[in-house]
């Protein structure tokens, strides 16, 4: 069986990205690596990474059980610059070895970023470049955080109704964010926290 190893931020989930999940557990098995940043052993979460791991692993399962795998593989180890530049930095090499760890069968990676799309093809990941959907996770981020200041928005709609209440329950990660600047880095068409990065 094809393993589909979908590798994306999810911050938060969206319905775009459950229709992408949808469409690829029909080819097969779906492992969800959401990616991770770690800084002395402590997740970095920012504007642009609100939801911890453990809180996006636990909208994808709302949304779909034991359907799929979510491991947390895709985990970037501060200081990020050390996986600069791609391809020549050995660090680089060891997120392709983490991204395979446990996949023993044909694979493919999926990925809506062209950028994103060309590195994994680099590095022999064998990547499938899907369609961007309407509705990007950025601006359904924006439109919570307009709603934690005291905004009427209608950010419930691009989500489903199970992660809508693991959102509604973490507010407190949302609040905090809503008026933080965004300090990232986009490199080759991956966002990278400016905080650990050098």
């Amino acid at each position: 069986m094809t393993v589909a190893i979908y590798l994306a931020h999810l911050n938060p989930v969206t319905k775009a990205h459950v229709e992408i999940i949808n469409e690829l557990k029909n080819e097969g098995q779906v492992r969800i690596l959401p990616v991770i940043f770690m800084k002395n052993k402590k997740e970095i979460n920012s504007r642009s990474f609100p939801f911890s791991y453990e809180l996006r692993k636990k909208m994808l399962h709302a949304v779909f059980g034991n359907n799929v795998t979510v491991v947390p593989n895709y985990t970037f180890y501060a200081p990020f610059a050390k996986y600069m530049p791609p391809m020549l930095s050995p660090y680089s090499w060891k997120i392709k070895k983490q991204i395979l760890d446990g996949v023993e069968t044909d694979y493919f990676t999926y990925t809506g970023d062209k950028a994103e799309g060309f590195v994994l093809k680099l590095y022999g990941l064998n990547p499938r470049v899907g369609k961007r959907k309407e509705t990007s996770a950025s601006s359904v981020k924006q439109k919570m955080f307009d709603a934690a200041m005291g905004k009427d928005t209608d950010w419930e709609s691009y989500v489903e109704p199970e992660v809508v209440r693991i959102i509604r329950e973490s507010w407190d990660v949302v609040k905090k964010f809503a008026n933080a600047e965004d300090l990232t880095y986009r490199v080759l068409g991956m966002k990278f926290p400016s905080i650990g990065f050098w």
